[in-house]
Formats: C-alpha cells, sequence, structure tokens
C-alpha cells in the first residue's frame, strides 16, 4: 500500500493538533490525511487518464476535506489559517 502505517503516524505528529502519534480525531490531522491521499490520486489519475473510480474517489475526499476545513472555520479560524498555512492549501 501507498501509505504506511510509519507515514501516518508521521502526519499525526506534524500536523495534528495535539502533535502525538494517537492523534487520529481531530480535524487537523485528517485534513493532513485527506490531502496526501488527495496528492497521491492526482498523481495516479496524471497517467492514468481513464480510470473513473479513483476520480470518483478523489472527488468524495476532496469534499470530505472541504467539510472539514468548513468545520474549522466555524469552531476556531486561527486553527483554520494554520493548517491552511501548513498544507499549502489555497484559500
Amino acid at each position: 500500500m501507498y501509505l504506511s502505517s510509519e507515514k501516518k503516524v508521521e502526519l499525526f505528529e506534524n500536523h495534528g493538533r495535539l502533535k502525538a502519534k494517537k492523534d487520529t480525531g481531530s480535524p487537523e490531522s485528517q485534513i493532513a490525511l485527506f490531502t496526501y491521499r488527495i496528492n497521491h490520486l492526482t498523481d495516479h489519475l496524471k497517467s492514468n487518464r481513464k480510470d473513473h473510480s479513483s476520480r470518483t474517489g478523489l472527488l468524495k475526499l476532496v469534499g470530505k476535506r472541504r467539510r472539514l476545513l468548513d468545520y474549522l472555520i466555524k469552531i476556531d479560524i486561527e486553527r483554520y489559517r494554520a493548517i491552511i498555512a501548513e498544507l499549502n492549501l489555497r484559500k
């Protein structure tokens, strides 16, 4: 698999709210994980243009990430701005 458990732990430590290995539930860590998966699927679809099932999965991941980002805006705008800056997302 493209995403090992060591890579997941690294993502959670670097981008999670608590900066802990077990911080899998915070919106920041979930957004970081979705961003990693989105980037991987985007690279895959550049070389496999006719893979429509992966494209559907990509669109679902983008929607999930968008909803989590909207949730962060409502709860704490500073956390939203921090995760956007960390992950280099456009908004």
